[in-house]
């Protein structure tokens, strides 16, 4: 159970992911039993992300540092923060805050090798930075120390995907499906690489094979929406039969990770 901020480079900057009860009270009292985490940590980091949903990310900040105070062993501490300094460091062009989110990103991968967010993060913020090598350099050894993990192949596959080499994002998604065929992160990019490329009919099934693996995926019913819409009107356009896929009763909930 915890909170986390998601950097998506398509939105135009980091993006808010929370994980837990609406009730607040209720979430820091199963937080606490679920995972031992101290009352305060979970208190102010759980205080931050309402803050930092807000747009008051100063304010954000300084309750995700006594939290990382609070619990220094905890990665996505580290996370919470870098994530804040990083949206900072763009709005203000800052390259001390820039820098700031850099050591604390790895902070984070120190404590936790394999902390997917932080890892997409990171290669982010130095691809946003002119430094493209690098972070592509950073996913391919995460990769490298972990030829079993599907993660790691499907964050290069987006980093590819972004920077418009669409044959490396393709490759590295293969990879990541023979690893582990039930990665639904895998199957949404590749239905994205397919919306991309036109095969709208081919992204539809992509999208629907996620949403099977993981069902509590809100933005992917919406694209699956809007897809629906799109070969409908295409269909009366050309006189031919949509194909479209319905979904019904889409579940709400939790947000996770894209």
């Amino acid at each position: 159970m915890r909170h986390i901020l998601l950097i998506r480079p398509d939105s135009g900057g980091p993006e808010l992911r929370s994980y837990g009860w609406k009730n607040c009270a209720m979430w820091m009292v199963l937080a606490a039993v679920l995972t031992g985490c101290r009352w305060t940590s979970t208190g102010q980091n759980t205080l931050g992300v309402s803050l930092y949903q807000q747009g008051k990310y100063a304010d954000a900040l300084q309750q995700f540092q006594v939290a990382q105070q609070t619990d220094p062993t905890n990665p996505d501490a580290y996370y919470n923060l870098a994530s804040t300094y990083h949206k900072l460091a763009v709005a203000h062009k800052d390259a001390k805050m820039i820098e700031q989110a850099e050591s604390l990103y790895n902070q984070c991968l120190d404590l936790s090798p394999n902390h997917v967010d932080c890892h997409r993060a990171l290669a982010v913020l130095l691809v946003e930075t002119g430094r493209n090598d690098r972070g592509l350099a950073l996913l391919k050894n995460w990769a490298a120390r972990n030829p079993q993990l599907s993660d790691a192949r499907v964050e290069l596959s987006r980093l590819h995907q972004e920077l418009g080499q669409t044959k490396a994002a393709e490759r590295y998604l293969d990879e990541a499906l023979a690893l582990n065929p039930s990665d639904a992160r895998a199957w949404s990019a590749r239905g994205q690489l397919r919306e991309q490329s036109g095969d709208l009919g081919q992204a539809l099934h992509n999208y629907q094979q996620s949403i099977a693996l993981n069902s509590l995926q809100p933005e992917l019913y919406q694209r699956v929406a809007s897809l629906n819409l799109k070969i409908a009107q295409n269909s009366l356009s050309t006189g031919a039969p949509s194909g479209g896929w319905t979904v019904q009763n889409p579940q709400p909930g939790n947000t996770p990770r894209y």
